[in-house]
């Protein structure tokens, strides 16, 4: 049977879409209705969609690990040459922090609401990304994906700008923009965007928590100016920057060059293979295919979900290498013809038995 995709609630708590009038169960059916979902078995589909807190934590909580041990050696190494690989690892696991705010968005990672509501504070402070507005966009994000007027969160519109691009290596252009997101809403004013797709009774919730973020940016301020030293800074707030080139590297294969204007994510997201150590920093978001198709399967079970349509998606991309063969062309040529976009050969669909 041809099962609907599940549309994400968590983020859409009932209330009614500006753009269209309609409820959130009105405008659930109206997504399932538009949008090509894969055939599942729905057992094996219930069963993919279990939370776990076991397998959370497990995921979360080495990362956390790793984060504090790595960030801990590069402030012990202060002043040594020796601090620069400690930074260097700490930031690469700082700014993976992207990807897990994105996950723990969905409140897919843990069974325990009040747990994956923690990880999701932290995730979304260290990543700039204040979390009643990142749920309000990326459910905008999810239900008109790549959909130009309508997804927030296209991350490279045409012509591309690739000196944007670029500079998002250190995250300059997509980081000082959520910075003066952030500051606008503390200040009382939600951006334009915001205005869009927040609900007048969520604003109040994204005006207090950043002002969360901006005390702590404060703080961490003054404690250089206290310390006369960039290590605070250096622990808090700058190694997104620094450590954000793996993060858009990852980022960008999602639909960087994909078809605007179908409903299909077969044809406008990608998925790749990945080794364990991606995998882990991604929390398994190279399987974006099928991640979109059905946004309340768990990070942890998106490869058994890969495997369990695989014969009716395009094939997944061999590496994140191999993805970039494809974009970087493809966005070149952009510039020249903003028409242009990658297709993707569609296989004949079939049942899937679990």
């Amino acid at each position: 049977m041809n099962t609907p995709q599940p549309l994400d609630r968590y983020a859409l708590r009932g209330d009614i879409d500006a753009a269209t009038g309609l409820t959130a169960e009105g405008f659930e059916q109206r997504v399932e209705a538009a949008w090509h979902a894969c055939k599942v078995d729905r057992k094996l589909l219930k069963q993919l969609m279990q939370r776990s807190d076991a397998k959370g934590l497990r995921h979360f909580g080495l990362w956390l690990a790793l984060l504090l041990a790595s960030g801990g050696a590069a402030a012990w190494a202060w002043g040594t040459w020796w601090c620069v690989p400690a930074f260097a690892v700490y930031g690469l696991l700082y700014a993976s922090s992207d990807h897990y705010a994105h996950e723990l968005s969905h409140g897919t990672p843990f069974k325990t609401r009040w747990l994956n509501e923690i990880f999701l504070n932290l995730c979304g402070f260290m990543t700039l990304h204040e979390v009643h507005y990142w749920r309000w966009s990326h459910t905008r994000h999810h239900t008109h994906t790549l959909i130009v007027g309508r997804d927030p969160e296209i991350g490279v519109p045409r012509p591309p700008n690739l000196v944007a691009i670029v500079s998002d290596l250190f995250f300059l252009q997509s980081g000082f923009k959520q910075m003066r997101n952030i500051l606008s809403h503390a200040a009382g004013r939600i951006t334009p965007d915001g205005q869009h797709f927040i609900p007048l009774g969520e604003r109040a919730k994204v005006i207090r928590a950043s002002r969360v973020f901006v005390a702590i940016w404060l703080l961490v301020i003054l404690a250089c100016v206290a310390t006369h030293s960039w290590l605070p800074a250096l622990l808090v707030g700058l190694p997104r920057f620094y450590g954000g080139a793996l993060a858009l590297l990852l980022n960008l294969t999602q639909h960087a060059g994909m078809p605007e204007g179908v409903h299909d994510h077969r044809l406008n997201c990608r998925s790749f293979r990945a080794g364990p150590v991606i995998s882990f920093l991604y929390a398994n978001m190279n399987y974006h295919v099928e991640h979109h198709m059905f946004p309340m399967v768990p990070f942890h079970a998106l490869p058994q979900l890969h495997e369990a349509i695989r014969t009716q998606c395009p094939p997944a991309y061999a590496s994140l290498w191999a993805c970039w063969r494809e974009i970087l062309p493809a966005l070149l040529r952009q510039r020249r013809d903003a028409q242009f976009a990658v297709e993707r050969p569609l296989p004949g669909t079939q049942a899937v038995q679990a």
